[in-house]
C-alpha cells in the first residue's frame, strides 16, 4: 500500500495562529453571523479565511469575485513570505475542543487515485456517504485556479489495538513543535509537531499489514474511510482527473494535484464522537409534517419542529436506515416544490437558532454507532449523505496547514 506519500506541507510563520486558524468552510451553513463575526475578529491579519470559500455564500451573487479573491490571496501569501516550508513532512496532532475532550491526529498526503466514492470498490480510500454529484461543479470552481489547498478531510482508521496514531504521538518529545494555540470561535486549543512522512508511511504500512483479516475476510483493501470531507475529496479528485488527462505517466507519478492533504483518525479515539447532522426544510409548514409521519415508519421517536410548535414523527431504530428514510422523504417532497430547500445544521442550539430565524421545520436525526461504519460500508456501501458528522460545528477540523497543487 502506497496511499501515504511524502510531501512538502506549508504553514505560516510570524503571524497570530489565533486568527489564522478558521473552522472548516462548510460549517455554519445557514449563519452568516458566525463567518461575519470571524471576519471582524481576523481583520487584516494574514488568515486561512481569506483562503477558503465558506459555503454560507456559495449562492451569492459575487461568487466569481470571491473566488478571484481567494486565489488572489493565495498567490500573495505564497511570494509573501507568509509561508514557510516542512519539507517530505507530516504533522502528528492533537486537538482538543471547548469541552476539554481531545483526539489526536495525522496531517499528511493520500493519493486519489486510491479514492472511490462508488460501491462496490476496493480502493484503500472510500467514501462514507453518497457524493452528490451535483455538489462538485461549485466546489471545482473554487479549487480550478487555486495554486494551493487546506485540508478539512478527516479520514478514519479501523485501528482497534490503537498502534498508529497514538503511536506517532508518542514519539512528539523529540518532534520540533510548530504549533500549540487556543482556536477562536470556541474552537478549543491546537497542538502539532513535525513528524517524517516516510517514517509515517512505514506505520501505515505496518497496519495495513495487520488487518489483512480484519472483516473475516481473505484480505482487506478497505483502509481509510472518510469521515468529514466527502465532497470536498470527490472534489479534489475530479480537478485530479481533469488534469491528468494532458500529462504523460511519468508526469502523473509526481504532479502535486493527484496528492491531496488530509487529517488521519482513529475511529476509536475516545475523542471521537458521531453526532446527528439535523435537517432544516425551509419554506414548508404542518403540511410537510403530516407528510414525514404518514411515509415514514418504526418505532424510534424523532422530533420535529418550528416557530409554531413541536411534535415527533416515528422512524425505524437502526439508526443507518432511519436516516436515510428520512432523507429519501425530504428528497422525494422537494422534488415537487421546488420553492422549498433543505440545509444540513451541526448541533441542536445552532438548529434552533436556524428555526427561530427562518419559516420552515426541524428535524432532529438519530444518531449511527461509529463501531458499525467500517463493516455498513463494506456491506452496503456509503450511508446516505450527511448521515453524521465527527462532533459539533465548533469541535470539526480547523483549518492550519496547505499544500501546493499546482
Amino acid at each position: 500500500m502506497n496511499t501515504i506519500k511524502a510531501t512538502n506541507i506549508l504553514i505560516p510563520k510570524g503571524c497570530d495562529h489565533k486568527k489564522w486558524s478558521v473552522v472548516a468552510c462548510d460549517q455554519f451553513t445557514s449563519e452568516r453571523g458566525y463567518w461575519k463575526k470571524l471576519e471582524d475578529f481576523v481583520g487584516d491579519a494574514p488568515s486561512t479565511l481569506k483562503l477558503v470559500f465558506p459555503e454560507v455564500y456559495l449562492e451569492d451573487d459575487d461568487k466569481r469575485e470571491r473566488i478571484e479573491n481567494i486565489n488572489a490571496t493565495m498567490n500573495e501569501y505564497l511570494t509573501g513570505g507568509v509561508f514557510r516550508t516542512l519539507e517530505n513532512s507530516c504533522v502528528v496532532m492533537k486537538r482538543t475542543t471547548a469541552s476539554g475532550v481531545s483526539r489526536l491526529g495525522v496531517v499528511c498526503a493520500v493519493d486519489l487515485e486510491d479514492y472511490c466514492f462508488t460501491h462496490p470498490s476496493h480502493a484503500f480510500i472510500r467514501s462514507t456517504e453518497g457524493v452528490v454529484l451535483d455538489r462538485i461543479p461549485p466546489r471545482l470552481a473554487i479549487r480550478e485556479n487555486a495554486p494551493l489547498e487546506l485540508p478539512h478531510i478527516m479520514l478514519l482508521i479501523d485501528d482497534r489495538k490503537k498502534s498508529v496514531v497514538e503511536g506517532l504521538w508518542a514519539r512528539r518529545e523529540g518532534l520540533e513543535k510548530i504549533y500549540d494555540f487556543d482556536l477562536n470561535m470556541g474552537g478549543g486549543h491546537l497542538e502539532g509537531y513535525r513528524i517524517d512522512a516516510n517514517e509515517v508511511a512505514k506505520e501505515f504500512e505496518k497496519y495495513y499489514q495487520s488487518v489483512q483479516n480484519l472483516y473475516g475476510q481473505e484480505s482487506n483493501d478497505f483502509i481509510f474511510a472518510v469521515g468529514d470531507g466527502n465532497h470536498s475529496l470527490a472534489t479534489a479528485q475530479a480537478h485530479w482527473n481533469r488534469i491528468k488527462q494532458g500529462l504523460t505517466d511519468a508526469q502523473k507519478a509526481v504532479h502535486p494535484a493527484r496528492f491531496a492533504l488530509c487529517e488521519i483518525e482513529n475511529l476509536h479515539d475516545d475523542g471521537i464522537v458521531f453526532e446527528p447532522i439535523h435537517r432544516f426544510v425551509f419554506g414548508v409548514g404542518d403540511d410537510f409534517c403530516e407528510y414525514l409521519a404518514s411515509n415514514l415508519h418504526g418505532t424510534q421517536s424523532v422530533k420535529v419542529f418550528s416557530k409554531d410548535g413541536e411534535s415527533e414523527i416515528f422512524v425505524d431504530d437502526n439508526g443507518a436506515k432511519a436516516i436515510k428514510d428520512i432523507q429519501g422523504a425530504i428528497d422525494d417532497y422537494l422534488k415537487s416544490h421546488a420553492e422549498c430547500k433543505v440545509d444540513y445544521i451541526h448541533g441542536i442550539e445552532h438548529l434552533q437558532s436556524v428555526a427561530k430565524e427562518n419559516d420552515g421545520v426541524a428535524i432532529v436525526m438519530p444518531k449511527i454507532k461509529k463501531e458499525e461504519l467500517f463493516g455498513y460500508v463494506l456491506e452496503n456501501g456509503t450511508l446516505c449523505r450527511k448521515a453524521f458528522s465527527m462532533g459539533e460545528a465548533e469541535e470539526k477540523r480547523y483549518y492550519f496547514e496547505a499544500k501546493l497543487i499546482k
